[in-house]
């Protein structure tokens, strides 16, 4: 299975629960530029703001391995 990228998790997650921006921003309590700024994959954001976005799918941030090619750990 394909891992995605945090913004694109969310996006999809979104869209698959036909909300929009407005309303993800709404029921998460974090305003709509921080929904915009997350979908589009902006690096520097708080991680506890993005936590409450992730929980109104039953989620949390956590760590996952770096792809680093072919190597194995």
């Amino acid at each position: 299975m394909e891992q995605l990228k945090l913004n694109e998790f969310v996006r999809t997650k979104r869209k698959s629960l036909k909300m929009t921006q407005k309303e993800m921003s709404e029921k998460s309590g974090v305003g709509i530029r921080f929904i915009r700024e997350l979908e589009k994959g902006k690096q520097t954001l708080k991680m506890d703001k993005i936590n409450q976005v992730l929980s109104l799918f039953g989620y949390e941030l956590g760590p996952i391995p770096i792809n680093r090619g072919n190597e194995e750990s």
